[in-house]
């Protein structure tokens, strides 16, 4: 003889003990007077391992449509870039993903 089905209620939780995901954030470099494309350019490939091609075209974004998402991922990997593009002397900000 098997044993009989058993429901196992799920357990209440409350509102504020849900862990919720972390949301992606997306860094932006933002068009600046000052640095070279060469620099910024060189600047995304050492920082982030992009191609030559890949941070020219990012670069040229950044150029000619005043900004470009240069990285993406949790929160603190975001605050990481930002403060290393800081480092770099590049305009860069964060924001959730939409």
């Amino acid at each position: 003889m098997s044993p009989s089905p058993t429901e196992i209620e799920d357990p209440k939780v409350e509102g504020e003990n849900i862990v919720k995901p972390d949301s992606p954030w997306i860094v932006i470099v933002w068009n600046d007077p000052i640095n070279l494309m060469s620099y910024v350019s060189f600047v995304f490939q050492k920082l982030f391992g992009y191609s030559k091609e890949k941070a020219d075209v990012l670069m040229l974004e950044v150029h000619n449509e005043g900004r470009a998402v240069v990285s993406t991922g949790n929160r603190e990997r975001a605050e990481f870039d930002v403060f290393r593009l800081h480092g770099h002397g590049l305009w860069a900000t964060m924001e959730r993903s939409s």
